[in-house]
């Protein structure tokens, strides 16, 4: 099967004009651009006049949660998920076409798949959605959503109460912000700047987001940091980080799983190092999750695409940014990887 695109936005936004209920999901343990994907395009369908409600798979930072306001978003237990009930007419998934990252779901989407939407801006992906969009020069999911909000005709500042929070642009600011490193990582390109600037025009207070995404961490979430960082260490002549963090890291510190976002990033200030891992021991869900970063091309124009090192372990993501997950010991999947890399 080919992960490629096999409609239009048009399209899509013909087919959300015409439903009564839609259901919004993304990838389990979103990041800011898989919520703030589901949130706009929850907020584009109210505006429209169609009901929409999100259904998120925890974990979920709290510190993103807060944009939620009173936008429809159910969050699930991955360890005992419920089904939605009812009937929708149109299920919109969104920042993710793999099965793997949509397992709490699965069955009913499986179900419903004639009726699935896919919106991407992943390289790889399964047959999740009988239509979608996918379209990885996008530097965030959300930057691809703009596409429909436009398509919709819905004014970006739709949504927004009287402080101007809650609005379909603060959602897809949040997404393409984040993904894109608060645009200092090599997806922040002028056509992401252009939107940015847009998104600003209708109101997004950028400093209160930064603020309360980046620098409203708890304490226990800096300890499991200092963790990691004493795992340190450097394979491949030094051009590769690898770090890990163990249970017991988690109960030393009362750090949560979801407080991890960001941590495989911090070992690339280092100047020889060329890509960075990350390896969580996972316990309640029983595997190895990794998280692989790499800088953009050198002077040389070398880089290490850490996209394909994710897909020798089943995962994927993007050249620069990706994931995997892993059966087996931490110890067992750290030498699988770091073999790998050398």
């Amino acid at each position: 099967m080919s992960y490629e695109t096999n409609t239009t936005i048009d399209a899509i936004a013909h087919a959300l004009r015409g439903a009564r209920r839609v259901l919004v999901t993304t990838h389990a343990k979103p990041d800011g651009d898989a919520l703030g994907s589901v949130l706009a395009v929850i907020r584009a369908c109210q505006a429209i006049g169609v009901a929409a409600e999100g259904w998120v798979v925890d974990p979920c930072e709290g510190n993103l949660r807060s944009f939620e306001g009173s936008t429809p978003v159910r969050h699930v237990n991955p360890r005992a998920p419920e089904m939605p009930a009812g009937e929708f007419d149109l299920a919109v998934v969104v920042d993710t076409g793999a099965w793997t990252q949509l397992e709490a779901l699965a069955p009913w989407l499986r179900a419903m798949h004639a009726k699935v939407i896919g919106l991407d801006h992943h390289a790889r992906g399964d047959e999740v959605a009988a239509l979608r969009v996918v379209d990885a020069s996008c530097g965030s999911c959300t930057a691809l959503l703009a596409r429909l909000i436009d398509a919709l005709g819905v004014d970006m500042s739709a949504g927004a109460d009287a402080r101007g929070r809650y609005s379909i642009a603060e959602a897809l600011f949040m997404g393409l912000a984040t993904d894109t490193g608060w645009f200092r990582f090599p997806n922040a390109r002028a056509a992401e700047y252009g939107l940015a600037a847009r998104l600003l025009a209708a109101g997004v207070d950028k400093d209160a987001m930064f603020q309360k995404i980046e620098q409203s961490s708890r304490a226990e979430r800096v300890q499991l940091q200092a963790r990691a960082l004493s795992s340190l260490e450097f394979v491949a002549g030094g051009r590769i980080a690898m770090m890990r963090l163990r249970a017991a890291d988690f109960a030393d510190t009362g750090a949560m799983l979801e407080e991890t976002a960001g941590i495989v990033n911090i070992p690339m200030e280092v100047a020889p190092v060329r890509a960075s891992i990350l390896a969580v021991d996972d316990v309640a869900a029983g595997v190895i999750k990794l998280s692989f970063r790499s800088k953009p091309a050198d002077g040389d124009g070398a880089f290490i695409d850490v996209n394909e090192v994710a897909a020798r372990f089943g995962g994927g993501g993007h050249v620069h940014a990706a994931g995997a997950k892993q059966k087996g010991t931490l110890d067992e999947v750290v030498t699988r990887v770091r073999d790998a890399v050398r």
